[in-house]
């Protein structure tokens, strides 16, 4: 159930040389093979303008997609200040300050 047998492509066809008439189908899917043409066309062109306006956007902002080879970040000195112990009472604590 659910697979296209041929004598339903040929009930198909019967029903749209019906409708259709014999001389208007093949006109209408020749105008139908170009609207596909069409759109095809037109997807690609908008996919690439925006793949263009994404690489001006970037090369306005200075972005490069492989940044120049730097050296290793400076280490950083592991923190030696003083740690404060938590007090008990705020409002001693407030005092002190």
């Amino acid at each position: 159930m659910g697979a296209l047998k041929p004598w339903h492509i040929a009930v198909l066809v019967v029903v749209l040389i019906l409708l259709f008439g014999a001389k208007r189908l093949p006109d209408a899917a020749r105008s139908l093979g170009r609207s596909l043409r069409i759109i095809k066309a037109e997807t690609k062109s908008l996919a690439d303008d925006d793949r263009d306006l994404a690489g001006k956007a970037d090369a306005q902002a200075g972005y490069q997609p492989y940044p120049p080879q730097q050296s290793a970040p400076p280490q950083q000195q592991p923190y030696q200040g003083t740690v404060q112990q938590p007090v008990a009472d705020p409002v001693q604590r407030v005092r002190e300050n």
